[in-house]
């Protein structure tokens, strides 16, 4: 049985802005009836550190967009395919963007990695080293005596 393309409908502007608001991106500027700007702006910014963008046309209601502008969208601002814009649409799945490098608030102060390596100690064991661990390794350092 040969596989059958997944149709999906064509997505609206609300659509956009519910995908928006679903995967929690931070809105930058609203359209608020003043002359100049007829959209509205939402960031992201990703683990890896890229920041993306994307503009819902205001207001946001049932119009559809075309297939050539709907490719632009999914693709360039806001980076995912079809299934994955419908699956956190209407599911509110997030989409997987990966993880950043460091999860956020881990890695040591610079100024303790600098003092683990005057104590000697190799950057390779430091890189591995939690806060805790680097402070114990510290703290056995500074109670040897020291020779002159």
């Amino acid at each position: 049985m040969a596989d059958r393309a997944v149709k999906y409908p064509t997505p609206t502007r609300s659509d956009h802005q519910k995908f928006c608001e679903n995967e929690g991106w931070r809105q930058v500027r609203n359209a608020r009836g003043g002359a100049g700007s007829h959209h509205i702006t939402y960031e992201l910014t990703l683990p890896d550190g890229r920041v993306l963008r994307t503009r819902v046309s205001h207001p946001p209601d049932r119009t559809a967009y075309g297939p050539s502008l709907l490719g632009h969208i999914l693709k360039d601002q806001l980076d995912v395919d079809e299934a994955t814009f419908w699956a956190c649409v209407r599911g509110g799945a997030r989409p997987d963007r990966g993880a950043a490098a460091r999860p956020e608030g881990s890695g040591l102060p610079a100024r303790l990695v600098f003092q683990l390596l005057e104590a000697g100690l190799d950057q390779e064991d430091i890189a591995q080293m939690s806060k805790a661990d680097a402070l114990a390794a510290l703290a056995e350092y500074w109670s040897r005596p020291r020779i002159p």
